[in-house]
């Protein structure tokens, strides 16, 4: 297991270093002039396309993606440390191209799309033409159980017909979102997990109705956490994404590199959490002493190191699982790294805010609007119960013996992972 970086990753680190240093942190305060003074809190700053244009020609795009053909072509672990570089600034991933829900839709696109799916929808995305959202949460059930989806999906010759709502769809109220990927059910009565599909549906087809953006904590997200409905939406058959009853496995491929990435990105916040900690805490000065100088505040930046080192080996070992033995046999370690990565954010984030005082809890510093996003992820992508249920379970196979059957609704339970 070696976690040294590869020349091809550090070159791409420090290009992406100097491109976050000299365009992307200094455009952030523009970023947000430009979206307050636009009154539309889903505006697209013009400042973001400038970034997009000059991510491309530094090389520095479509870094997230695998395979050669569509983007760098950079392993788990090597893209893992630019993950982190892009999550220091909130908008440091879109202008290279590599935001959520996007990177997994183009994944899914390029994994499973047709030719002519992948030629109307993958190439847009994947030159930043274009936006995506991804249609999975509903609100009438508990969406963190994929088998409970409820939308349906029905045929209708060459056409499939959807009904249903959505909600918390990221991104579908970005200006240039222009497709979603909806999951619903082609087959209630089949096999649980071979009910599912996932359909393509434009945006402005009718019968899409955004309803509204949900807010986080008091926050409307500039791409937008949208309710949607679906009334007799019509799409051609073809827009089904791989086969009928698909969608369970086309989520599972989808999700485990989102929620990776996710992870990565969380480390780069944390670590500009403690950035601002420790600077705020040297600045400072209470009863004739810098904050700095208290103990329990250097308690804080002192763990805060400790957990994100031990958060960082946990996202390279998970990387290099994914790229040598593959995601589903890393599928304990991506669930382990989807429960710390938030939690340590979130609690680096919360000190962080102390040590701020009331400024922290104003949008005079970053730290209110990095918690309440840190704090959707633990929601997002499954929650942590769901992600601690499958370690759980897999901890406890090892301690059923095969033999006992005085305990079958245990071992019926941990058989299910």
């Amino acid at each position: 297991m070696d976690f040294e970086l590869s020349e091809r990753c550090k070159e791409f680190r420090g290009r992406l270093s100097e491109f976050m240093d000299e365009r992307v942190y200094p455009a952030a305060a523009l970023y947000e002039e430009q979206l307050r003074a636009s009154g539309d809190p889903h505006f697209q700053p013009p400042v973001m396309e400038e970034l997009k244009s000059e991510a491309r020609e530094r090389g520095l795009w479509n870094l997230f993606h695998p395979d050669p053909q569509w983007g760098a072509g950079l392993t788990n672990l090597e893209y893992a440390p630019l993950a982190e570089l892009m999550g220091r600034s909130g908008i440091g991933s879109e202008a290279c191209n590599c935001s959520a829900p996007d990177t997994g839709n183009m994944e899914v696109l390029s994994q499973f799309g047709t030719p002519e799916q992948q030629d109307s929808w993958l190439r847009p995305l994947l030159d930043g033409e274009i936006r995506s959202a991804f249609a999975m949460t509903e609100p009438d059930v508990a969406s963190s159980d994929a088998t409970n989806i409820s939308l349906s999906i029905a045929r209708d010759g060459d056409e499939l017909v959807l009904n249903g709502r959505k909600w918390w769809a990221s991104n579908a109220l970005h200006p240039h979102c222009r497709i979603l990927i909806v999951m619903g059910k082609t087959n209630p009565d089949g096999p649980p997990h071979r009910q599912q599909s996932m359909v393509l549906v434009p945006i402005d087809t009718p019968g899409v109705t955004l309803v509204r953006g949900l807010e986080v904590f008091g926050y409307q997200d500039q791409e937008g956490h949208a309710e949607i409905t679906f009334e007799d939406v019509r799409v051609p058959a073809a827009n089904l994404i791989a086969g009928e009853g698909d969608g369970f496995v086309i989520s599972q491929a989808r999700l485990g590199p989102g929620r990776i990435h996710h992870c990565m990105r969380s480390i780069g916040v944390a670590e500009r959490a403690l950035e601002l900690m420790c600077k705020r805490a040297t600045e400072r000065v209470t009863f004739g002493q810098p904050v700095a100088t208290r103990a329990n505040v250097q308690d804080w930046i002192a763990e805060a190191r400790i957990e994100i080192e031990m958060l960082r080996l946990l996202a390279m070992k998970t990387a290099w699982l994914m790229d040598t033995v593959g995601n589903r046999h890393a599928r304990i370690e991506i669930a382990a790294i989807k429960v710390a990565a938030p939690n340590v954010a979130l609690r680096i984030i919360d000190r962080a805010i102390q040590v701020h005082g009331g400024g922290g809890v104003s949008d005079d510093f970053p730290l209110a609007w990095m918690y309440a996003h840190m704090r959707t992820l633990r929601l997002a992508d499954g929650p942590d119960e769901v992600h601690k249920l499958t370690i759980a379970r897999r901890e406890l196979r090892r301690h059923v013996p095969a033999h006992e059957d005085d305990r079958p609704a245990l071992a019926a339970q941990t058989a299910k992972t």
